[in-house]
């Protein structure tokens, strides 16, 4: 017995060593890695594809080609990758490989114009150049707080409209970039899109409409603390987590039900994005990245397609084609330089806890994450180019969200605004259904070409569906809905005590007690649970007491909203058909 626990007790302590071993190796290489960093950049190569999975649950994954990985990892993370046994290359960081006199920073001091945007801006130069705008441009720009971050920078949009504070049934699209802090030219390219925007309106055709007919939200720096890493002065330094030393963009709540996919509270600047969303009700939204030249849709996190795959495949395509005709040879090749420039965001590699499923999902959105360049930080000479290669896949993407089948959704008794799920009958599947919006009851569904049945619902409203709904391409099909209250017939019980309809229900032969008076014209309209005219009448009263009897015989069983207008007044009642 001795003998056995003797043994017993070397195992543990070999083990032990090894571990204590291990433990004391990996500090070795952490301590030496991280010595000057808070976040590295790397290199691995997997054996097959499936290991991925397990991946993307520890390093924030930045690019995949074939079977070599390019990922980024804060100390911890790096931790539990040592602990798999891969081999890996320290790469330099993407944020370091321009020098701070290369990067043309511009800061509030620059005297020259706002015209060629070849230049990286400081912290305080871009909180100037988005308060300037608003200010050059009051009746159509607007500064919108989203919130601030860790570190208490302020994170920023622009609102651009001929209807800023008034809500008249346009859709609302939203631009956002550089929720990687390293990645910056998106960056400075939705500046350039703002200052296109504000300077063309009036005098381009296009950018007069998209001001006109679209609310446009610009967010161009999602992760200043990120970016502003090595001071506000400079964008050298830029790494990609927050000040907390978190991907944002792996930090939101995913679709798979996993609240916290990364493992880590909700940072600051999720929180205020989530917040945002739910705020607004963006209809489109496009999130800028760099390290790559691809439009990525969703789903990232499932295998399973988005039921919009089709025409998300057709805006990417859209949005690719065009960036090609303009671009330069070789510009926009997608993942690897396949030259298809789309990609499912699963068939590239899997992202748990990003914003672009996040909103997707949890806001009935439609959301892609768009790659503009290859080189993280490119030089400044460099931005121009970038601008002519993509604003005007910039304006056709916005332009999208007007596409489709859209119109309002109203309450049938008072003509006000009602909020409803819309939803297309054997289409809709993992939320992709939209819902109206309020103050105005518009709604808003981006869909392929194609005919499709609409189901309308609300509380305390009657289900509406519409059957042979067409949708076209860069079309846009109105379809204006009326719900029936569910309580009709009793919405105004005084008008409603001035008339009197028996037998209710009734075998089609109706009575109408009208009030009494001086002689009226009447008109009487019968409508359906689904909002169709399906028998009218017109006919004088003398304004006795007399009771006037309409025939509805022909009214198949069911429930019906009968209209009745005279001269002064509108009387509406629940009728009952039952043979």
């Amino acid at each position: 017995m001795k003998k056995f626990l003797s043994s017993l007790f070397v195992c543990f302590l070999v083990c032990f060593s090894s571990h204590s071993f291990a433990q004391e190796k990996h500090k070795v290489i952490l301590d030496n890695v991280f010595k000057d960093a808070s976040e590295i950049y790397f290199t691995t190569t997997i054996g097959e594809r499936n290991e991925i999975n397990l991946l993307t649950k520890i390093i924030s994954i930045d690019n995949v080609k074939g079977l070599t990985i390019y990922a980024y990892a804060n100390r911890k993370e790096f931790d539990k990758f040592l602990d798999l046994g891969y081999n890996y290359t320290i790469l330099p960081h993407p944020g370091t490989l321009l020098r701070t006199e290369d990067l043309n920073m511009r800061d509030v001091n620059s005297k020259s114009p706002l015209t060629t945007w070849n230049f990286y801006p400081t912290y305080d130069e871009y909180i100037s150049e988005m308060n300037g705008f608003a200010a050059a441009y009051p009746s159509i720009c607007k500064v919108v707080p989203i919130g601030t971050t860790t570190e208490g920078r302020q994170l920023l949009a622009v609102k651009i409209s001929d209807s800023l504070d008034v809500d008249q049934g346009v859709p609302q699209v939203l631009l956002t970039s550089t929720i990687h802090g390293d990645e910056v030219t998106g960056y400075v390219l939705m500046l350039h899109l703002i200052d296109s925007l504000l300077t063309g309106y009036g005098q381009n055709t296009r950018i007069t409409n998209l001001v006109n007919n679209y609310q446009i939200f610009i967010n161009p720096l999602a992760n200043p603390d990120g970016t502003y890493h090595g001071g506000n002065s400079t964008v050298y330094g830029a790494q990609r987590e927050n000040g907390n030393n978190i991907d944002i963009n792996r930090n939101f709540p995913d679709p798979t039900g996993n609240q916290h996919p990364d493992g880590n509270a909700w940072q600051a600047e999720t929180m205020a994005f989530m917040q945002f969303d739910s705020i607004n009700h963006f209809v489109m939204s496009m999130n800028f990245h760099g390290g790559d030249e691809v439009f990525n849709y969703p789903w990232d996190t499932w295998s399973k397609l988005h039921a919009d795959d089709a025409w998300f495949n057709f805006v990417g395509r859209e949005y690719a084609d065009t960036a090609h005709k303009y671009g330069p040879a070789g510009y926009f090749m997608g993942p690897s330089g396949t030259g298809n420039g789309v990609t499912n965001g699963y068939a590239w590699y899997t992202v748990e806890g990003g914003r672009q499923d996040y909103t997707t999902y949890f806001h009935n959105g439609r959301e892609v994450t768009l790659e503009i360049s290859a080189v993280k930080t490119p030089s400044p000479s460099q931005l121009p180019g970038f601008w002519n290669d993509n604003f005007r896949s910039f304006m056709d993407y916005i332009e999208e969200s007007g596409y489709g089948i859209n119109g309002r959704v109203t309450d049938s008794v008072t003509n006000k605004p009602v909020l409803a799920k819309v939803l297309a009958l054997a289409h809709d599947k993992d939320n992709s259904f939209v819902y109206s919006k309020l103050p105005s009851g518009w709604y808003f569904r981006p869909i392929s070409q194609g005919t499709y049945n609409l189901s309308f619902s609300a509380a305390g409203y009657f289900t509406r569906t519409i059957l042979g709904v067409p949708a076209a391409t860069r079309t846009t099909t109105r379809l204006n809905v009326k719900l029936i209250p569910l309580s009709i017939g009793y919405v105004n019980e005084i008008e409603h005590l001035q008339t009197l309809v028996y037998p209710n229900p009734s075998g089609g032969d109706i009575n109408l007690l009208l009030p009494a008076g001086q002689p009226q014209h009447y008109s009487a309209e019968v409508f359906n649970t689904l909002g169709k005219l399906v028998s009218s009448f017109q006919f004088d009263h003398n304004g006795g007491s007399q009771p006037v009897s309409l025939d509805m015989t022909n009214l198949a069983n069911g429930l019906y909203l009968l209209k009745l207008s005279g001269e002064n007044k509108t009387y509406e009642s629940r009728l009952v058909i039952r043979k």
